[in-house]
């Protein structure tokens, strides 16, 4: 049966396999060809250049972008006007469903790039051999892969988490697909809705992305300047206006505890696409992420900075500079502490799970038709035979390749399961992996374990957080196929060919870029890479265990477990009346406030527009609120879009 609109949300009331049954049968496309020749070059061509893209823009500001969205836009785009000139046709949704998981996962493969791997060559100034990083790519997406396959049908198919960055990409290619003709549709159904309500959140996705693009285009000052537009340009945060009045004109500067509230990332932001994602996210999650940040940003911050565990720098005019960075060195042991705690109470409180597990691996010969999805989704027994293979590949290759002790990198692999599940729940409510906080765990965890090795303490964190990491973007990339009936299996098989992809371009333009001096020249000004410098940093600290931290970090990662527990505890005592997730609110900790401020007000409006269309019958609010999917999309879209624009602009 072919899907409305959108149409990939169970009745929240029904069973495990109630829900299943109900996706089979009203989403699931059987007969319609997904994975064509067409598909995997285009996304394997595409994905090289998202990489590339991702390598750039970690070498910037040290953070991949989620490259989904943009490479289903971009190939509709693209292949559309190839179809004008009658050079192709059209992309069926479905085939959109499958590139975009194989263009975002190579997307993803230049993440070790810029952090832990090029912080490996830094430390110990050597250059690895390019066939060497190629193949510890490959093992570290292909062990991602499997340890997203237990945690794929709970997070998804049974608990329906929103995932939004992978909800927006669902939403666009149901906007997107060919409802006139789509192609190669075996049983002449047409993926049809109702026609007025598909053409008004079709349009107001082009007006939410046309606004989202024009806002983050006028954002971009260097882009704007080497255009000779730079008198148009507006800043990304407004207070910008007042403080550079207030230094011209020595006007009063907002501090708190000396410190300018700036520096504490205590601003607003017009971050268009983190004002979209807060809407997809939903207010409850938002919520919950702003009492966490307000905790750490407007009280714990200032206290610490009085305390001097968070290190400060006075400027030739006397006022105290902070920065994100030094305060996320102290904070992020809490917050991760409260999401390591609640996600693994979480977990090991379905006593349902693991049993679950243990009996299919226990009987080989298990007769699979009572599933109504075992001849869909990836087969749990894929990884169990594949962990021991792949994790054996890695714990060698980081032994002859970086030097890892045979037993410390068999240490690594049971910390992968904890780290991922903590990663998979951020992602699912937040669409943010805390990558760099997970990667700081297992530095602590080595740095304890082995303290005087920093080149271990680096290559054994990198497995943990990169395998988190793709687990975690792997399910999200799913959840667009869920949403429109793609078949989980070929979206694996997709993420595996992207890993590829991703990882001959984002490894060859490496070397031939950043590497042609010597790790020594990797770190200079136009390329800071701030990912590595907070790798190296820590691994240089790590090595000296817990005594290298301060008293206060200590303490609060100690609160921050119990924390997570009892927040945990009152969520499931109250059947998820409980309004903070513990998960959000630890998130808080890692990210500056001026994202959280502005996923929270992005989520304020859409449920003040729920409101007012409940209470007072207003047809503008009415029509965001059954439209906010739409909106948000497009939002994160056209910012999404421009964005990668700029920085083609910027290095050319």
């Amino acid at each position: 049966m072919a899907p409305g609109p959108i149409a990939e949300q169970p009745p929240p009331t029904l069973s495990v396999d109630e829900k299943d049954r109900w996706w089979l049968d009203n989403v699931y496309q059987s007969n319609t060809r997904q994975m064509t020749l067409r598909v995997v070059v285009w996304g394997f061509l595409l994905g090289g250049a998202l990489a590339i893209t991702n390598l750039y823009v970690g070498a910037k500001i040290g953070v991949t972008l989620g490259t989904s969205i943009t490479s289903v836009v971009l190939t509709f785009v693209c292949i559309d006007a190839l179809r004008r000139i009658v050079l192709g046709r059209r992309f069926h949704f479905l085939e959109g469903a499958i590139l975009q998981s194989i263009a975002c996962s190579a997307g993803y493969m230049a993440s070790p790039l810029t952090a832990s791997m090029a912080a490996y060559m830094v430390v110990t100034n050597t250059i690895v051999p390019p066939w060497q990083l190629v193949l510890w790519l490959l093992g570290i997406a292909f062990m991602g892969v499997l340890f997203a396959i237990p945690l794929k049908r709970r997070f998804i198919n049974n608990e329906q988490l929103p995932f939004p960055e992978g909800r927006a990409c669902g939403v666009l290619l149901t906007m997107l697909r060919d409802d006139e003709n789509p192609p190669d549709h075996d049983d002449g159904q047409r993926a049809t809705g109702p026609p007025h309500q598909t053409s008004v959140a079709a349009r107001l996705l082009g007006y939410a992305a046309l606004v989202g693009g024009l806002i983050r285009f006028f954002q971009s000052q260097a882009a704007l300047v080497k255009l000779r537009l730079g008198f148009l340009a507006i800043p990304e945060s407004p207070d910008a206006w007042y403080y550079r009045a207030a230094i011209k004109h020595g006007l009063w500067l907002p501090t708190l505890s000396g410190a300018p509230l700036r520096e504490l990332t205590i601003r607003p932001t017009l971050d268009i696409a983190v004002l979209a994602l807060g809407g997809l996210m939903g207010i409850r999650t938002c919520m919950s992420v702003m009492i966490g940040a307000i905790l750490n940003y407007c009280l714990l911050a200032p206290w610490m900075i009085h305390r001097g565990d968070i290190v400060t720098q006075v400027s030739a005019e006397g006022s105290i500079t902070v920065g994100f960075r030094a305060i996320t060195t102290w904070s992020l042991w809490c917050g991760a502490a409260i999401m390591t705690s609640a996600a693994l109470w979480s977990f090991f409180a379905d006593r349902h799970l693991l049993a679950n597990a243990l009996h299919v691996i226990a009987d080989r010969r298990r007769d699979y038709s009572g599933d109504p999805l075992g001849r869909i989704e990836i087969p749990l027994w894929v990884f169990f035979a594949g962990l021991p293979i792949a994790g054996g590949a890695v714990i060698w290759m980081a032994n002859c390749f970086f030097g890892v002790a045979l037993w410390l990198g068999i240490v690594s692999i049971p910390l992968v399961f904890f780290l991922t599940i903590i990663a998979v729940n951020a992602t699912a409510l937040t669409s943010m992996t805390p990558h760099g906080a997970l990667g700081k765990l297992t530095q602590l965890a080595c740095g304890i374990l082995a303290p005087r090795n920093i080149t271990s303490n680096i290559v054994a964190a990198s497995v943990s957080a990169e395998v988190a990491n793709q687990a975690s973007n792997f399910i999200q990339n799913i959840k667009p196929g869920y949403m429109v009936g793609a078949k989980p299996r070929l979206q694996a098989i997709g993420h595996l060919i992207g890993a590829v992809s991703g990882a001959l371009a984002a490894v060859a333009v490496f070397y031939a870029v950043f590497l042609r001096d010597g790790p020594a020249s990797l770190i200079r000004p136009e390329y800071p890479f701030p990912a590595v410098v907070v790798w190296k940093a820590v691994a240089e600290a790590m090595t000296g265990g817990l005594n290298s931290l301060p008293n206060s970090a200590i303490i609060a990662a100690l609160a921050g477990v119990l924390v997570g527990i009892l927040m945990e505890l009152f969520r499931a005592k109250s059947k998820g009346g409980f309004a903070v997730s513990p998960i959000g609110f630890g998130l808080a900790f890692v990210i500056p406030f001026d994202i959280s401020l502005a996923m929270f007000m992005g989520a304020l409006f859409f449920w003040l527009c729920g409101k007012r269309q409940s209470g007072t019958g207003s047809r503008m609010a009415g029509l965001v609120a059954r439209n906010q999917e739409a909106i948000c999309a497009g939002a994160v879209t056209g910012a999404a879009i421009v964005g990668m624009g700029v920085i083609a602009i910027e290095a050319l």
